[in-house]
């Protein structure tokens, strides 16, 4: 069973984990255990009782000084409980403060997952035994109710959590903050992972141990944005690739977060994740109810290999909805660093011919094709093809198009408008602007108020007449600034606190609308990149604009950093045009191909400008990928070196789950004279197994898997700068039926 309950005792059992709770003999809902899976015990006996100075005492607890919520752990810590660390809810019943205290109610135990109304969610699907427990508190003297809900996906060692919100009173709540998880543990001690980065440079991984205070991660930008991501790791100090202990917390939200870990007086670690609360208020009236998004927590004894495989496999079967999910996406050439915005029908249908020539699957019409959009500051909004720009239909393009062999896909900026637009002239109020002030523009654009219907039908109408112009299989939807100094002018002053949140809900709503009209549709999230790379995200679309950041050496850092929390399927990878666009490197263009196969893989470049090598070494590119899909798509992937380690060269690894085959890319990123050897090591292979090897498509011999991942292989010595090499192994034969033959 996943889900045991004995004596107001929960325990939730994963494959290799075990979490666990219990309402205590005052009804507070204390966390007593998570980590490597042991039995159903109460573990409540691990909670030290002391009587602390300057810890205050709930009236609950009469004259017993030993019970203090400012140090036990809690499953769900309230603002106004006495408790004086980083808590998860922030409630005004009324008297104009966040005064709440909240005991066990009741439990109930379901089979299946829950869902959440509005907002991504994972789900259970093809008899995969997932299990629903809910924890309802309640306030100590309103009808104030809190439902804590977990969903236990037993075969991939993840935890669900997400909270709804009831107001059963007979007068306003006002929610100042509304978290969706936390995590209390009894040591500190701990590393915490993340992921910064900036435009063109998004999660990077940094390292630091925990100190004694708060430690905050959080966007304000109205989106998940670049700056930070909504995944997080707590390790052990020793966990390392292959051991160790260590916790994953994913937000499934594509607006603002916020983040916070708190070592605190005792030595003790707390960790709470939701929704951005920096200028967050939330009016719920009487009989409402407010949901919080979810966060997907994991664990692994194993070390993060092991974190990363959980979170790969069960976003790809439970998370990710698309029909593309389970095939091989589109190999695709983009016209974006071909042309920008200069482009006709002719110059499009010469790369759309290369692409053929090349076996491609897919041209991507770019930004540029609709209204007056021959540069990025006026059009967006004015959703009709500019056709005596195109010089056709948009339908008669992908017509041609689809002649050739290839599929069509299109570009759009929905939520965006240009102040020299026609939209804008005829609804300057649609833009989110405060009343008598200067917008705050971001790349000459402002962004749309996704909390109105009208916004919201209008955009659907525009989407829905141009896929329904043209056979078109696949958007591109991009965002190209943040949210700041936002107003709706249909909400009241004390209201505005809400159009953050109101917005997310706006954006999912459209995209659940486009996908159930056309489902067979492939969306790309993207925002100016990886502005908005995470699990709410994938829930649309199966796959990510990775980065507008197209070189392959800095590729390395991104796609290292974006691994960790994210299947590489989902990881929209090109290879692209050199000297590069964004920092004029030059790369070999098998670099170029090798890095891109990280991920979805394409092309984003003129291709009618590529040498005949180059066109030789592309048609060799796209066969490997095509004929290796199952394995990058589906495979286990391994970090092989750290690209933040080592700066001779990165390595990384696709396994088939059942080590069958795997593959090893490799890039060199530094160059010496008289070079020393270096060697790597495959990992989940069979130890009994034959492997023949092949480097770059050369045969080089056999060897048994225990020879690769304990003595591994030599890498050969690079020629040039930024030089790289493909190294695929097939299992042939078990060393044990050799012998018995």
């Amino acid at each position: 069973m996943s889900i045991i309950i004995q004596d107001n005792v929960f325990t939730l059992q994963t494959k290799n984990s075990t979490y666990q709770m219990k309402a205590d003999s005052k009804g507070i809902l204390l966390h007593t255990y998570y980590g490597k899976k042991t039995d159903a015990s109460d573990y409540s006996y691990l909670v030290s009782m002391a009587d602390r100075g300057f810890s205050g005492n709930i009236y609950e607890a009469r004259e017993d000084r030993t019970y203090s919520l400012d140090f036990l752990p809690q499953e769900f810590p309230v603002c106004g409980s006495g408790d004086y660390r980083v808590d998860c809810l922030h409630a005004d019943l009324g008297q104009g403060v966040s005064d709440c205290l909240m005991f066990f109610d009741s439990y109930q135990v379901s089979k299946g997952k829950y869902a959440l109304e509005g907002l991504p969610a994972m789900f259970a699907k093809d008899g995969q035994k997932v299990d629903t427990l809910e924890i309802v508190l309640k306030d100590s003297q309103e009808e104030l109710y809190l439902h804590l809900w977990y969903g236990v996906f037993e075969a991939y060692d993840i935890i669900t959590r997400a909270v709804m919100i009831e107001n059963r009173t007979d007068r306003e709540v006002r929610l100042h903050k509304a978290l969706s998880a936390c995590l209390d543990m009894d040591h500190d001690g701990m590393d915490l992972i993340h992921f910064y980065g900036r435009h063109a440079g998004e999660r990077e991984m940094e390292r630091v141990p925990l100190f004694h205070g708060i430690t905050e991660l959080r966007s304000t930008r109205g989106t998940s944005s670049h700056q930070h991501n909504p995944f997080v790791i707590l390790a052990a100090q020793n966990t390392t690739e292959d051991s160790g202990e260590c916790y994953g917390f994913s937000l499934l939200y594509s607006g603002g977060f916020h983040m916070q870990a708190e070592v605190d007086q005792f030595h003790q670690t707390r960790l709470v994740m939701g929704i951005d609360d920096c200028d967050f208020t939330w009016s719920l009236q009487p009989g409402e109810k407010f949901v919080t998004p979810e966060v997907a927590m994991g664990y692994s004894s194993t070390g993060l290999a092991k974190l990363s495989h959980c979170y790969h496999d069960s976003f790809q079967h439970h998370l990710i909805r698309s029909s593309w999910k389970d095939k091989r996406r589109p190999i695709l050439v983009n016209n974006w660093e071909a042309t920008y915005f200069d482009f006709d029908v002719d110059k499009l249908l010469k790369i759309a011919r290369e692409a053929a020539d090349l076996e491609l699957d897919m041209l991507v019409l770019d930004d540029g094709w609709f209204g007056k959009r021959d540069n990025d500051d006026s059009g967006l909004g004015d959703w009709f093809v500019n056709e005596d720009k195109l010089g056709c239909t948009l339908g008669a393009l992908a017509d041609q198009v689809n002649d050739l062999g290839l599929m069509f896909g299109l570009w759009f900026e929905p939520e965006m408008i240009s102040e020299d637009s026609d939209l804008y002239r005829k609804h300057p109020d649609w833009a989110m602007v405060v009343p008598g002030r200067n917008p705050i523009r971001g790349r000459s654009q402002l962004v749309l108020d996704m909390t109105r219907e009208d916004v919201l039908d209008y955009i659907k109408e525009r989407l829905f007449a141009i896929m329904d112009s043209a056979n078109i299989q696949y958007i591109k939807w991009d965002m190209n600034r943040s949210v700041a100094a936002a107003y709706s002018t249909l909400l009241p002053r004390e209201r505005q606190g809400e159009l953050r949140h109101r917005y997310v809900l706006g954006l999912y709503h459209v995209m659940e609308a486009l996908l159930m009209r056309y489902p067979d549709l492939l969306l790309e999230g993207c925002s100016g990149g990886g502005g908005r790379f995470d699990a709410g995200m994938l829930y649309y679309a199966p796959q990510i604009w990775c980065s507008d950041n197209t070189d392959a050496v800095e590729r390395l850092h991104i796609q290292y950093g974006t691994s960790f929390g994210y299947p590489m399927s989902s990881v929209s990878a090109h290879v692209s045009v050199c000297p590069n666009h964004q920092n004029g490197r030059v790369t070999p263009f098998q670099t170029r191909g090798i890095c891109a196969m990280q991920g979805t893989f394409g092309y984003e470049m003129d291709l009618s400008k590529l040498t005949l090598e180059e066109k030789a070494q592309a048609k060799e590119q796209i066969r490997t990928f095509k004929k290796r899909y199952r394995l990058f798509q589906f495979g286990d992937y391994y970090r092989i070196t750290s690209p933040l380690e080592n700066r001779d060269f990165t390595a990384w690894e696709y396994a088939d789950k059942e080590g069958k085959e795997a593959y090893m890319g490799v890039v060199f990123t530094d160059l010496h004279g008289n070079p020393a050897a270096h060697s790597v090591k495959f990992r989940g292979l069979r130890p009994e197994g034959i492997y023949k090897m092949w480097k770059d498509n050369e045969l080089t011999g056999e060897y048994t898997g225990a020879a690769l991942m304990n003595g591994g292989i030599l890498l050969p010595v690079p020629k040039e700068n930024y030089d790289s090499c493909q190294i695929y192994i097939s299992c042939q034969s078990i060393v044990e039926d050799v012998v018995r033959e």
